[in-house]
């Protein structure tokens, strides 16, 4: 599922127009990118988003074979929370 697909299902799910629901994503995604810079951010039963700092470490070049330094930067990590973990399950 891409943005588009999700834009769509929600519109479709919620009763609003597409243009509302794409501007609900954008929304939540700009509040999530802003928040997880100072603070990890909790979505209780869902799961946690956490900025964390990857440190720089040294990569390999596949196509020519030569090593190169990758720089330290920040990322985030997802763990999954306790219900989202059982619905994916439910199918097994």
């Amino acid at each position: 599922m891409n943005k588009a697909d999700l834009v769509n299902e929600l519109a479709e799910k919620m009763g609003i127009s597409q243009k509302q629901s794409r501007k609900f994503i954008n929304t939540f995604q700009a509040i999530l990118t802003e928040r997880v810079k100072e603070d990890e951010i909790i979505l209780q039963g869902f799961g946690t988003f956490k900025a964390w700092e990857q440190a720089e470490r040294t990569g390999c070049n596949p196509r020519t074979g030569i090593s190169c330094k990758i720089p330290a930067r920040r990322s985030v990590k997802f763990k999954p929370g306790k219900f989202l973990l059982r619905d994916l399950n439910l199918s097994k």
